[in-house]
């Protein structure tokens, strides 16, 4: 209102369109692109089109509260950063710009175990901040340890463990480039700086008979060979207990039996997730899988949900259909790759300022008053 335009396009589509005109054809490949022909990414935005806020008049909203408590602390909004990996690929400053914007707003960040800067450096960066940390179950359980305990020691409050990778998706754009950013060595920050993902490196090299010059194949041979198990059960994850002390969530529900059978392992969070599409093509959209994982968890746990959402609006069906928090991906990447910091920042705003107007519209003034009733089905 005052004159100011945005560091970044403000409506989710021109967003998108004017980073894929900033971006490689490899990093719009790699962000952008989905699974098969990219049916789950489609069906993720459109399930939100099967629902509609009420708007309520003649209510009193001019104090509004997006608090919420999650882990045993009061947050300032039900947003969290997902994590997403190789954002070098976006923006020098990779994932300290996406930590600081971030802190400056107060929403968790995830660190991704792909990503692109050590995590002890961006905690570094951000102390007072909220970190948690995502990792991917490899196949080497003193890797997975290592990980954790490292995530623990830098001060982060939660572990991610993602599940639906135990195998890599058909990822048809990055196989029309024939390009992966990890053959390239890229997003390999977390291992490259740990000391026992060093000693499989070192181990590799002596077997093969190698000298150091080989140390940059091997890094990549290594990472290829540890990445994940398809091995992994639920009887794997009573590990997780061994090695941290912190809260788990397990990423990648989307089953309500598969809720149902974290909460009696015991989880501390269920992260509704479809990998924003770039898994399975014709996956079910997670938002379609809310009700009734909801229905299933009752409170227990926290819901984070993820995959399709574009803004406050979007967040706001969620929360009325059971998420406790919702998880921003994409958007922001894109603000990253337009503005670096700035542009991460401005697009988490916006999600903020959108929810905030959206939930007093619809008569609200915290978030804990959106639940089914204000929301229809179309």
């Amino acid at each position: 209102m005052s004159g100011g335009r945005s560091a970044v396009p403000v409506h989710p589509d021109e967003l998108a369109a004017a980073a894929h005109a900033a971006m490689s054809p490899e990093a719009t490949a790699y962000v952008t692109g989905s699974a098969g022909s990219e049916r789950t990414a489609a069906a993720n935005r459109a399930e939100f089109a099967n629902w509609q806020i009420w708007p309520r008049v003649l209510r009193d909203v001019s104090q509004r509260d997006l608090s919420i408590e999650l882990f045993g602390a009061r947050r300032a909004t039900p947003f969290v950063l997902a994590p997403l990996g190789v954002m070098e690929m976006l923006d020098p400053e990779a994932d300290v710009a996406v930590a600081r914007a971030a802190a400056e707003l107060g929403v968790p960040y995830t660190l991704s175990n792909q990503a692109s800067r050590p995590m002890e450096e961006v905690v570094a960066a951000t102390p007072e901040a909220p970190h948690w940390f995502q990792l991917y179950w490899s196949s080497s359980d003193e890797l997975n340890a290592s990980l954790m305990g490292r995530a623990e020691a830098s001060g982060c409050e939660a572990i991610v463990v993602t599940l639906d990778t135990h195998l890599f998706g058909w990822r048809t754009r990055d196989l029309d480039l024939a390009y992966s950013p990890f053959s390239r060595g890229m997003g390999l920050a977390q291992y490259t700086s740990d000391p026992v993902f060093g000693q499989l490196v070192r181990d590799r090299v002596a077997a093969a008979g190698g000298s150091p010059d080989s140390m940059p194949a091997a890094v990549v041979e290594t990472f290829q060979a540890v990445f994940s198990t398809p091995t992994l059960t639920w009887a794997d994850l009573a590990k997780a207990r061994e090695w941290t002390t912190l809260p788990i969530i397990l990423k990648g529900i989307v089953h309500p039996d598969d809720a149902g059978t974290a909460i009696d392992a015991g989880i501390d969070g269920v992260w509704v997730s479809n990998h924003g599409g770039r898994q399975i093509d014709q996956s079910v959209p997670t938002l379609a899988a809310l009700p009734a994982i909801a229905e299933r968890v009752r409170g227990r746990v926290p819901i984070i949900l993820d995959s399709g959402i574009r803004g406050g609006a979007d967040a706001a069906i969620a929360l009325a259909l059971g998420a406790t928090v919702v998880a921003i991906a994409r958007p922001y990447a894109y603000g990253l790759a337009l503005a670096g910091q700035a542009g991460v920042h401005e697009v988490v705003r916006n999600h903020i300022a959108e929810l905030e107007i959206s939930m007093a519209l619809a008569g609200h003034t915290s978030v804990g008053q959106l639940g089914p009733g204000s929301v229809r089905a179309v």
